[in-house]
């Protein structure tokens, strides 16, 4: 059992190790969870160089820079479906190397292209979640606080100023106004009363009660 004064001796080197202090440091300790994770650790198999799978996290993590355990999570599953694919190409590579029946050849190629359309189509899955999640962190809004409304302030009417009269309705046509008679000056009036009269006695009108008149 620990006494006290181990105890209060850890505790004091446990202030101590605060971890990284500088932007570049803390980046390259949040690489750790990426390389170090359940499915890294046993992503390289022997034979495989583990140096390139650290280098292939150094660049999606450079790449897409994830902030939550939810886009680390996103990113590694990129990161090991990458490696997956390229381990298939290579066993394509071999099959097609080795002298064997064509049978059985084409079988295994089949079971190749099909292991190798998963795993495309799992990357292209997180890399589409790991778009949302991302592109999701600007529209983030404030739900809880209440909209501000501001009455808008009475403006003093001038002296000068008309009234606003109301808005007609869309509908609304107004009435058109007669067409104007034309004018007839007093001389023209006079000239056709003028002319009436002497037709009238040039071309005198006979009636049935008038009188013969004798020369």
């Amino acid at each position: 059992m620990a006494t006290q004064k181990q105890i209060d001796a850890n505790r004091r080197n446990a202030l101590k190790s605060t971890g990284p202090k500088t932007a570049a440091g803390r980046a390259a300790v949040r690489l750790n969870a990426l390389k170090f994770g359940l499915r890294a650790r046993t992503i390289v198999l022997p034979g495989e160089s583990q140096a390139e799978f650290d280098r292939l996290c150094d660049d999606l993590q450079q790449e897409w820079q994830p902030r939550t355990r939810t886009e680390q999570f996103y990113l590694e599953q990129m990161a090991v479906s990458q490696w997956k694919l390229t381990r298939t190409e290579r066993a394509e590579k071999g099959i097609y190397d080795e002298d064997m029946d064509a049978e059985k050849q084409t079988k295994l190629l089949d079971r190749i292209w099909t292991a190798q359309h998963r795993m495309e189509r799992a990357y292209n899955r997180a890399q589409r979640e790991l778009e949302r999640l991302q592109e999701g962190r600007g529209r983030k809004v404030d739900t809880t606080a209440e909209p501000i409304y501001e009455e808008p302030a009475n403006e003093p009417v001038r002296q000068d100023q008309e009234p606003l009269s109301p808005r007609p309705h869309p509908a609304y046509r107004p009435p058109q106004a007669p067409a104007p008679l034309p004018l007839i000056s007093a001389r023209h009036a006079v000239l056709e009363a003028e002319r009436a009269i002497r037709q009238r006695t040039e071309n005198p009108v006979a009636t049935p009660n008038s009188p013969e008149v004798e020369l």
